[in-house]
């Protein structure tokens, strides 16, 4: 049965589209200027390229004459991806034209996005704003829409948006109030403007689910990034094959020689507390570099953060087959997940906020990958366990681990030389 999953697995790998390691995400920067609001959205080409065809000649390659002269379509494209509502109603586009005729390229940690600048008119000056997103809602529901926003020179806030989930509400600071004598000239007292205190009173309870809500969008985008991140989760289900067996020295009858082999474990407390090592030396690890590459402490480069993962995977699925740490793997697990967290962290890095902005989103995102890990975990490990005695345990470790081995050389290959050869 294992055997089967591992090699399901493995085709699907290689059979998928080649895309780059990172998550398919857009990232847009979104300001409210009294009744106006304007928005930068950066792109992944590589996404527009599967919505609109954009490499006209079919050579892998889409070159800038290929993304200008389809600039309208991506415009459209982009348009229609975002919708701001304000206090209610939605905005009004204001500059179609002159989004269709500047066209821009932008370089994030994965590639090059199109940049597309946006302007909508609201009614009257907006005070609640909601972002209803929708770019690539049909075509990848993987997709997500990392979302910075402000009121004017304020700081910048973050919230993470997936398409086609319907408005989300953006936590905006209140218009400031009008003073007393304009308030009273005013004719009508129906315009929320020219009531400030009506609308400030509930405003504690607003910012408090607004931030709640926006922590729990970067929870949920860290159970999403390792769970759709092959490299990882092999890389776990390499370090949770052999957590249910067990290093046994024995003397070969053939030979003579003391040998030692792998055997079921049979202490199901020390083989759980084995899996509690491994996985909190990983969290650990990936914690320390994830804040270091978030916080500009460390910055390597991503070809060698990836291929590096890549690494990883081989030398911990050899490990089973041949052994150099078999007791101690935490302390492998540790060094690797090191690697790791540069990998998680290019996440969050591309959304260019602020150092100050950073730590809301950086504890939920970590938290989300703790439970997407743990979930991994608690799937794999009670199947393993009940199977760890059979044959075809013996048989699926032994041709997981190469398949899994296999699988990441694909990777280090492609991502040392920039090759497109599988998924991931």
């Amino acid at each position: 049965m294992i055997r089967r999953l591992l090699a399901a697995f493995a085709l699907a790998a290689i059979a998928a589209p080649a895309a780059a390691h990172k998550a398919s995400d857009a990232y847009v920067t979104l300001r409210v200027a009294g009744a106006d609001v304007s928005a930068r959205l950066d792109i992944a080409l590589r996404d527009l390229d599967r919505d609109l065809d954009l490499d006209a000649d079919a050579d892998d390659r889409l070159s800038w004459r290929e993304v200008r002269t389809r600039w309208s379509d991506i415009a459209a494209l982009a348009r229609a991806g975002l919708v701001p509502i304000a206090d209610g109603a939605a905005c009004t586009p204001a500059n179609a034209a002159s989004a269709q005729a500047s066209p821009a390229l932008a370089t994030h940690s994965d590639g090059r996005y199109a940049v597309v600048r946006l302007t909508w008119h609201c009614a009257a000056a907006v005070q609640r704003l909601d972002a209803d997103y929708r770019l690539f809602a049909r075509t990848d529901p993987t997709h997500r829409g990392i979302v910075r926003y402000a009121r004017g020179d304020e700081p910048l806030q973050l919230a993470v948006l997936s398409p086609g989930a319907g408005p989300v509400r953006l936590r905006l600071p209140a218009l400031p109030a009008l003073p007393a004598a304009a308030t009273a000239s005013r004719p009508s007292l129906a315009s929320p403007v020219a009531q400030p205190s009506a609308q400030a009173a509930p405003r504690a309870d607003v910012d408090a689910s607004s931030t709640l809500a926006a922590f729990g969008g970067f929870v949920r985008e860290g159970v999403h990034h390792i769970l759709i991140g092959y490299d990882h989760i092999l890389f776990l289900l390499s370090l949770l094959l052999p957590s249910v067996w067990q290093r046994r020295r024995e003397v070969d009858r053939a030979t003579g020689r003391l040998r030692t082999r792998w055997v079921p474990a049979t202490d199901g407390r020390r083989a759980l507390v084995g899996v509690l090592q491994v996985v909190t030396a990983f969290t650990i690890a990936h914690s320390i570099t994830l804040a270091l590459s978030v916080f500009d402490v460390l910055d390597p480069p991503s070809r060698w953060v990836e291929s590096t993962i890549a690494g990883s995977v081989v030398l911990a699925a050899l490990n089973n087959v041949w052994p150099l740490i078999a007791e101690a793997r935490w302390k492998l697990t540790f060094v690797f997940g090191l690697v790791h967290g540069f990998g998680f962290a290019s996440a969050l890095k591309d959304a260019g906020l602020a150092q100050g902005d950073l730590v809301s989103p950086l504890l939920g995102f970590n938290l989300g990958v703790e439970i997407g890990q743990l979930c991994i975990v608690g799937l794999v490990l009670p199947l393993a366990w009940s199977l760890r005695a059979t044959r075809s345990y013996r048989g699926a470790f032994a041709g997981g681990s190469l398949a899994i081995a296999g699988i990441a050389v694909l990777w280090l290959v492609q991502r040392a030389f920039d090759l497109s050869l599988i998924a991931g």
